[in-house]
């Protein structure tokens, strides 16, 4: 893990006393991207409000107003990192080609996704640190992209694309390989998060492609 020094804080919208909505949204996305930065650097538990107010010039009553308490901004910053893996699939679902296609066009987003800062989040933070009904409602929507990446890899299988024994196996087997690039991928590194996902994705469907006899 990387020091706090390789990722910038946002720039403050607090200089601002106006408060159109777009000044609401803006301040409530600058809040977000500079404690799920904190979280994925030093982890939750080590991430205060203070902390994350602190890096923003304002002050923990502030996070308050836009967000809530502390377990209600990490379930923001996770819901906002799975609310793009939603968006992946539906993008993907709209694309021409086989099922493989649209497997690889889902995957290398879902791939570009896990590898930014709220995707990581996703991954580094153990849904244990939630309570009990934050954490139910994570694990809904952890649910709805695992259900995804099945019906990806089954409309691959159904027109012929790929042959996989198993579907769930398959489906764990490729999300845990992505999902460990939220661990290994530097932002900063000689990579890009595009390149990497391309690499990645190409890798593993490689091992799904019919055999020829």
């Amino acid at each position: 893990m990387g020091s706090s020094s390789t990722v910038p804080l946002p720039v403050s919208p607090f200089r601002s006393t106006r408060s159109t909505a777009e000044e609401k949204q803006e301040k409530r996305a600058a809040l977000l991207l500079a404690a799920v930065r904190m979280f994925n650097e030093r982890g939750f538990h080590a991430t205060s409000l203070e902390d994350v107010a602190a890096s923003l010039g304002v002050t923990k009553p502030v996070i308050y107003h836009h967000l809530g308490n502390k377990d209600q901004v990490l379930f923001e910053c996770v819901r906002s990192g799975l609310g793009e893996l939603r968006d992946a699939a539906e993008r993907a679902r709209g694309e021409q080609g086989s099922g493989l296609d649209r497997l690889k066009a889902y995957l290398r987003r879902y791939a570009e996704t896990i590898m930014s800062d709220f995707g990581r989040c996703i991954i580094r933070t153990g849904d244990e640190v939630l309570n009990e009904e934050t954490r139910l409602r994570f694990r809904e929507l952890k649910r709805q992209i695992d259900t995804d990446l099945r019906t990806r890899i089954e409309e691959a299988v159904a027109d012929g694309s790929i042959v996989v024994a198993d579907v769930r196996t398959a489906a764990f087997a490729i999300a845990g390989a992505l999902n460990w690039s939220a661990r290994w991928h530097r932002p900063d590194g000689p990579e890009s998060a595009a390149e990497t996902a391309a690499g990645l994705v190409d890798l593993l469907c490689a091992g799904l492609a019919p055999r020829e006899r």
